[in-house]
């Protein structure tokens, strides 16, 4: 799978699944020497995402606010730890149709409204080396 070139312009965040929020806050203000940029809720997710400044990257932690959300799944199956990897990109939409293009399986099929000031869209891990790809863009003034 390879998407057109130049269309990843970065790694924008990498997202940790977490059960407790409050200790992986404290675990990663005090791991980091700072607290989070933004803490936001995601109500059509069922989750919370709380955002680490890395300076030209992100780290998100992302704890499920309600059973069965995609991030309460996930601690069932897996446990803690990486949820995903997500790209830059200037155009989620354009995106998501290169990225289908050359044979990924889409979870979302056109962008929607993500953490942080981010449209986003998904890529399944299913080709994509067993990890979930998410695809951001900035809009509006970045979280």
């Amino acid at each position: 799978m390879t998407p057109p070139p130049g269309l990843v312009t970065a790694i924008d965040h990498v997202g940790m699944a977490v059960a407790d929020l409050d200790a992986a806050i404290a675990r990663h203000t005090s791991w980091l020497g700072r607290g989070p940029l933004l803490q936001e809720e995601v109500e059509p997710d069922g989750i919370v995402a709380v955002l680490f400044d890395l300076g030209p990257s992100r780290l998100e932690l992302l704890a499920s606010r309600r059973p069965g959300s995609t991030v309460a799944r996930f601690l069932e199956r897996r446990g803690e730890g990486l949820h995903h990897l997500a790209y830059r990109v200037d155009d989620v939409a354009r995106a998501l149709c290169a990225f289908e293009a050359v044979g990924a399986t889409l979870v979302d099929r056109r962008p929607r409204q993500g953490a942080g000031g981010r449209l986003v869209g998904f890529v399944h891990p299913k080709g994509a080396g067993g990890v979930l790809i998410e695809l951001c863009q900035v809009v509006g003034t970045p979280g």
